[in-house]
């Protein structure tokens, strides 16, 4: 009997809690909005707070209204007093403590109105940093949530549903229209339109026909699938996505860490500094005690470093998070930061600036014969031929519907060329060495596309020219655009290249490009790479992650072009773009120094906020309930208002 859906997850889960999957179960099951236990909790505590001011002001029940008081700290402070106590204990002051003497504190001043309120506004200033992280975090539940929890598995000719985990490796599962692929896996029956937006960040859906990989999460537009299982979910791409952004987010930037370590000598301070307010006022200059025990109550309070000590976490997981939307994984805060300082960036030439595929770029026919007719003959010999040139000619003799000849006595000349006879006449497909021994003059366009680089096939019967099909490696569509914005952003370009100067060369002049090295070794790169940091300081490397690894570890920053299904370029690079797409270098530089920008901002706010308010508690021109709202709560609330602003940050168009 077929076990039940949940059945089948909470048997597995039993075992598997922490893959991808369940992970994405236990994110997403919430309780319902009326019964999630910070909003009961405010809920409860903002009643009793109405009640004790009731109380208080509008009739003389005072005791009863204390008690009211006491109640909503007891209620809403239950948490915020027990982290001040383990932080007592363990010696570490920190701002729960400060909130925590202010609130008692004001007891003893007759002001518990104002206690109640400082622990109850603190809760709320909690909570929507809470709310904030969670919704910074929104796209890694989306992802989560991307893949279907089953799959239609075919087996023995029949079609059973099973949970992703009791599927196999080996294993057919069935894909139809509208559906969600819940598996990595290669596409065996088929054709169809994938949409994998949530893995590249490419809008355009991807055609996938037999023998192409296939992504989980990504979605079936059109036609009918059969894919055979290469990966079991905990090991698939979009795993490996949300696991890489879960540890980016724990891993901290530099300023992170400054400002960590800034609050934990803050606390204490801010505590001694509220003490002597109070002290030296009172029992050296001889002023009432209760005026300066309150300032120094609201002293303690506006001086909470919450919102500082929020202001860069926040903001480096929404930028994060909207990296990983946009189909760019950085693997940690301090990649983002580093990416903002870089001065210089070293490309790689094949893959990274070119498609890393020959492609036919010019077709010229001589003596009377067109370049549709130099084409088919090319693509006649070629079609028995299974070299990468040979595979570039029928491409773009197919593309153009170019009619193929019936060949004879067809004959490869290793390494120079092919020939063959079409209709009783002799053809001759190949390098210029291939006619040395025929008496017949080369045309000069042969040698001109070789001067820029590209590689040419000369085309000829045993009497005269007939064409020639020149090929080169295509330049990525906007490569000399970003070159350009890169530049303007006072950024240093340089292309590093295991191919010959002239190749190189012929690249840099049509993209703009300020240097380059060719002829390179990869220890070769790595040590072009090293000079570039001595000179410029921070230097990123864009490579296709494989090749290019030794460098990519070298430099301040590894940027790996296209990545999806590539376990090696995702390990090896500090970031990784999941498509080929040079205009997410643009956006990484965007996003990176908006991101910082935000950052600056936020901690500028702060300071300048917590230092105005503190010189205003000294003088006792506010109170404990402007202090918190506005210097606390407020101020929290707009540097997480800010940060989150980096999570609609969008690619530049």
């Amino acid at each position: 009997m077929q076990r039940t859906k949940l059945q089948v997850i909470n048997d597995t889960c039993e075992e598997e809690k922490s893959c991808s999957c369940c992970a994405g179960n236990f994110f997403e099951e919430r309780p319902p909005f009326w019964r999630r236990r910070k909003l009961i909790i405010g809920s409860i505590a903002g009643v009793l707070l109405a009640s004790g001011l009731i109380l208080e002001f509008f009739t003389s029940l005072n005791i009863p209204a204390q008690i009211v008081f006491l109640s909503v700290i007891a209620v809403s402070g239950r948490d915020i007093l027990k982290k001040a106590g383990l932080s007592i204990l363990k010696l570490r002051l920190d701002m729960n403590c400060l909130i925590s003497i202010a609130a008692f504190g004001s007891f003893f001043i007759s002001h518990g109105e104002e206690g109640a309120a400082v622990i109850f506004l603190f809760f709320i200033a909690e909570s929507l940093e809470d709310y904030a992280a969670d919704r910074a975090k929104q796209s890694i539940s989306q992802l989560l949530k991307l893949a279907p929890d089953t799959a239609r598995v075919k087996r023995n000719n029949e079609e059973i549903e099973l949970h992703v985990h009791e599927v196999q490796i080996g294993d057919i599962i069935v894909i139809r229209p509208g559906e969600k692929i819940p598996l990595d896996g290669n596409v065996l029956t088929g054709h169809s339109s994938i949409n994998e937006s949530p893995i590249t960040g490419e809008s355009l859906p991807a055609e996938k026909t037999e023998g192409d990989k296939v992504y989980a999460g990504t979605m079936n537009e059109e036609g009918y699938l059969e894919i055979k299982v290469t990966k079991k979910t905990g090991d698939t791409v979009l795993s490996k996505i949300v696991k890489m952004v879960e540890e980016a987010e724990k891993k901290k930037s530099k300023t992170e860490k400054y400002i960590d370590k800034f609050a934990r000598y803050y606390t204490p301070a801010v505590i001694g500094l509220a003490f002597a307010a109070f002290l030296v006022p009172t029992f050296i200059l001889g002023y009432p005690w209760d005026v300066w025990f309150y300032r120094a109550l609201v002293l303690l309070v506006v001086s909470c470093p919450c919102a500082l000590a929020i202001s860069t976490p926040v903001a480096m997981v929404s930028a994060l998070t909207s990296s990983a939307r946009h189909g760019v994984l950085i693997k940690g805060a301090s990649y983002l930061e580093e990416l903002s300082r870089v001065k210089a960036i070293a490309f790689d030439k094949t893959g990274t600036l070119t498609k890393g595929k020959l492609e036919v770029t010019d077709v010229v026919g001589f003596n009377g014969h067109s370049s549709e007719e130099a084409l088919s003959i090319a693509a006649s010999l070629e079609s028995r031929s299974e070299h990468p040139i040979a595979k570039a000619v029928l491409k773009k003799a197919r593309s153009e519907n170019i009619q193929f000849k019936e060949i004879s006595r067809f004959r490869a000349i290793k390494g120079r060329g092919l020939e063959a006879q079409i209709n009783g006449k002799t053809y001759y497909a190949g390098a210029g060495s291939l006619f040395d021994d025929l008496s017949m003059e080369i045309p000069k366009e042969l040698s001109q596309f070789e001067m820029q680089g590209k590689t040419s096939i000369f085309i000829s019967d045993k009497d005269r020219a007939i064409g020639v099909i020149a090929l080169g490696d295509r330049v990525r569509d906007k490569a000399s655009l970003i070159v350009s914005h890169l530049k303007k952003l006072h950024i240093r370009t340089e292309m590093i290249t295991g191919d010959n100067k002239r190749v190189a060369d012929s690249l840099v002049a049509k993209i703009g490009i300020d240097e380059y090295h060719a002829q390179l070794l990869p220890g070769d790169k790595v040590k072009v790479v090293e000079e570039l940091m001595d000179r410029f300081g921070s230097v990123a490397m864009i490579g296709d992650g494989v090749n290019d690894s030794p460098a990519l570890a070298a430099a301040s920053v590894g940027i790996a072009m296209g990545t999806i299904g590539s376990d090696v370029a995702i390990e090896t690079a500090d970031i990784a773009l999941m498509h080929d797409d040079l205009s997410k270098i643009d956006y990484l530089m965007f996003l990176s120094r908006k991101t910082m920008h935000v950052v600056k901002q936020n901690v500028s706010l702060s300071i300048l906020i917590k230092g105005s308010f503190t010189i205003m508690a000294l003088f006792g021109l506010i109170n404990l309930w402007v202090a918190v709202a506005i210097g606390d709560m407020g101020l929290s609330l707009a540097v997480i208002l800010n940060a989150m602003r980096l999570t609609k940050v969008k690619e530049i168009s």
